[in-house]
This record gives structure tokens, sequence and C-alpha cells, in this order.
């Protein structure tokens, strides 16, 4: 029933918590046994609670009402109950686990710079070294929240100051030779928009294709190397 207490002695204070139909739900779990299920990991919602009780308030150790349980979730198993917190509520997060996701959007934002920025003058990509040294030297601080496109903005900003850098986009046509255009169309098509194409009498490919510039140099590695350098390839237009 709702107000009902427990003994908060036994309670250490990690909660995972969801409100649903005005309610507050809460649990107390162990950080990384909660992360583990949460992404699929073989893990027992058991190994999970560090209590098997579903509270309103873990720390005042108020419990959470099974009439309300059963109205809302449709069951007042606590076992499914908890499955349903940790899928759709809130977790707490340790520091490692922290840290963990803002080195994995520290390496997509620099990433992402790296495959649509180049040097204004050469129009060359930066190596991403080069932009995770300017991040750093600029003090850019990677949010393991927000969202990855709005730092990347953010962080484009500030390293401009000490690094020249441009997103440009590229129009490149490129010809296949016959032998190798069919199995080529997936690799050609993974690194941009196939604006148009055209297959010739003799049966090589011509494509043209839009692409972020960072992506020239990778493209034409990757091409190349399936095509023996048997390609011949124009950059039609910069913008």
């Amino acid at each position: 029933m709702t107000g009902q207490t427990f003994d908060k002695e036994r309670v250490h204070f990690n909660v995972a918590k969801l409100k649903k139909g005005g309610q507050n739900f809460e649990i107390d779990v162990d950080p990384n046994m909660a992360i583990a299920f949460k992404e699929g990991k073989n893990v027992g919602i058991a190994d999970v609670l560090k209590v098997e009780q579903i509270f309103s308030d873990v720390k005042k150790g108020m419990l959470a009402s099974e009439t309300q349980m059963k109205q809302i979730f449709g069951t007042p198993d606590v076992f499914e109950v908890a499955k349903i917190i940790i899928d759709k509520g809130e977790l707490p997060l340790t520091a490692e686990y922290k840290n963990k996701l803002r080195e994995e959007k520290r390496k997509q934002i620099i990433n992402i710079i790296h495959r649509n920025g180049v040097d204004p003058q050469t129009h060359i990509p930066h190596p991403p070294d080069r932009i995770a040294n300017a991040m750093e030297e600029v003090k850019f601080k990677v949010d393991e929240f927000k969202p990855i496109q709005q730092q990347m903005q953010e962080a484009l900003k500030k390293i401009r100051v000490v690094l020249p850098i441009k997103f440009e986009v590229k129009e490149i046509a490129i010809k296949i030779p016959a032998a190798y255009a069919a199995k080529s169309y997936s690799v050609v098509n993974s690194f941009g928009k196939i604006l148009r194409d055209e297959w010739q009498k003799d049966g090589s490919w011509i494509v043209v294709l839009e692409m972020p510039a960072g992506l020239e140099e990778d493209f034409y590695d990757k091409v190349n190397a399936m095509c023996h350098g048997e390609i011949e390839s124009k950059v039609l237009k910069i913008r």
C-alpha cells in the first residue's frame, strides 16, 4: 500500500526511476548490472535489484502501491515492473559509464568533422588526430547527454579559432570498367548520393556521386583497390 515504509538502513541509493500515470516508481539497483540489462546482456533482473521492492520514494523508504502498479503496469509483480522501469526510465550512471559515453561521442564528433570538413585552402580533409588535438586545445568538453549533432556544431565553432575548416560537398564523376562495375555499386553508393549514372555499351559504369569532401580520399582508396586502379575520375563541383 502507498505510505508503507521499508527499512531504510538496508537501502543503497542507486535509484532507477520512472514517472507514469502521475505516480513515481523507483527501484534500488546495481548501476552496472542495470546498464548491462538495458543493453540486452545476459543479466537477470534479480541480479539488478539490490532490494526486491518497488518504491514510490527510495530515499524515504516509501513502497509503491501494488494496486497502482496493477492499474498502471498491468501487474503488481516486482520483477516485471522493475524491467519496465529499467527499459523506459532513468538509470543511475556510474562515473565509468559516463566516461565511456563521453569517449564514444567524442569519437563520433571527430569522425563527422573529419568526413565533412576540409582545409578551405587545400580542400584536403584534416586528419582525425588534428581535429582531436584542436578540441583539446580549445578545451571542448563533450557532454554525455547532449545530441551528437548539437555538440558537433558547438565543437566546430570553437575549433575554427585554431583550425581552419570548412564543410564542403563534392560532385565526382567516375568511370568503372565493366569487369568491376556490378560489384562496385554498393561501395560507391555507401559513400554518398548517386545523382545520375549510365551503363555504357562496353559494360562500364559512369556515375556522378555527391559526397562529403572529407570522404574523397577514402573513396578513391576503396574504389581503386577494388578496381586495381583502373578507374577514371573527375571532380565536377565543389560547394
